[in-house]
């Protein structure tokens, strides 16, 4: 089965109580293919970079089964770029820094092998965009993930609307889900958002793990808890990839299915806040991962 990431793929400076680094790898489409491929083969990735993005981090990805062919790369151009400072409880955070730079021209081709991907994850990204590339695609999808965020809940909400109508899954934040809605409590948000169309919903917690609703039935799965948090920086789309990579793998799509994925995600992502940028994707194994998820399911496991 095959999957298709859409997103950034970019650099970050980042600066957390636990250190900083400058130009470093990430992006959505970077994280989430990075997990996609612990679990499934033909990653194909949708993106835009400058010629200042380093060729090894595309071949280390392509050796792990990624296809970067639909990742446009623009002759002198510099790749998109964001600085942020995490606080002390590494959950808040101030952008310091946002140059769109080559993202601001994007506009996604699909290549014609990826267009009958059967799981498609759309990054955060414009709505305008995420709506492209849902045009071009073949209809044959099993799966297609949406995540967004706040910024496009205020300023394109009649765009995202849209969007959302024709996905299968949306992947917000509280937060976003709370704006979305305009309910404060998360059980009537969920419910009032899976009338915009998706047949699935999760809602993110951070630190205090995901919830994922279907019809009248909800799951909840903590969060691992990890001795130290060093960056918090894509983790999300870590999630994203490693849920939708498992659930490629299984080539299934019910609640069943997708409540497993969110444990590989949750264990995928637990160890990416480990180490700045990806460095901590690029040094495990799927067994390690795979170790992870049997430590969530002893952690949530009791006898009645």
């Amino acid at each position: 089965m095959s999957i298709l990431t859409v997103g950034t793929v970019a650099f970050d400076t980042i600066e957390t109580p636990y250190g900083k680094v400058e130009y470093v790898v990430g992006g959505a489409s970077l994280y989430a293919s990075w997990a996609a491929t612990f679990f499934a083969d033909n990653v194909y990735m949708i993106s835009i970079i400058g010629e200042d993005f380093p060729a090894e981090e595309l071949e280390a990805l392509e050796k792990r089964g990624a296809i970067t062919t639909g990742i446009e790369k623009v002759a002198g151009g510099k790749s998109f770029y964001w600085s942020g400072k995490y606080l002390d409880d590494m959950i808040s955070r101030e952008t310091l820094v946002t140059d769109l730079n080559v993202l601001a021209d994007f506009n996604p081709v699909i290549p014609e092998e990826a267009k009958s991907a059967e799981y498609v994850l759309l990054g955060n990204l414009t709505p305008a965009v995420q709506s492209a590339v849902l045009d071009q695609l073949e209809g044959n999808q099993k799966l297609i993930v949406l995540d967004t965020m706040n910024f496009w809940i205020d300023i394109a909400r009649e765009e995202l609307d849209s969007v959302i109508a024709r996905v299968d899954l949306l992947t917000i934040n509280d937060e976003e889900a709370r704006m979305l809605s305009d309910e404060r409590s998360l059980m009537k948000a969920a419910e009032k958002i899976m009338k915009m169309g998706p047949k699935y919903l999760i809602i993110k917690k951070g630190e205090h793990g995901a919830m994922l609703f279907h019809k009248d039935e909800i799951f909840y799965v903590p969060a691992m808890p990890i001795p130290d948090v060093i960056d918090p920086t894509g983790a999300g789309d870590t999630f994203a990839g490693g849920m939708l990579g498992y659930i490629a793998k299984q080539d299934k799509v019910d609640f069943e299915t997708i409540k497993t994925g969110i444990v590989y995600g949750s264990a995928t992502a637990s160890y990416c806040v480990e180490d700045f940028s990806n460095e901590k994707l690029k040094s495990i194994a799927t067994d390690e991962i795979l170790d992870r998820v049997a430590k969530f399911k002893k952690l949530v496991s009791f006898e009645h």
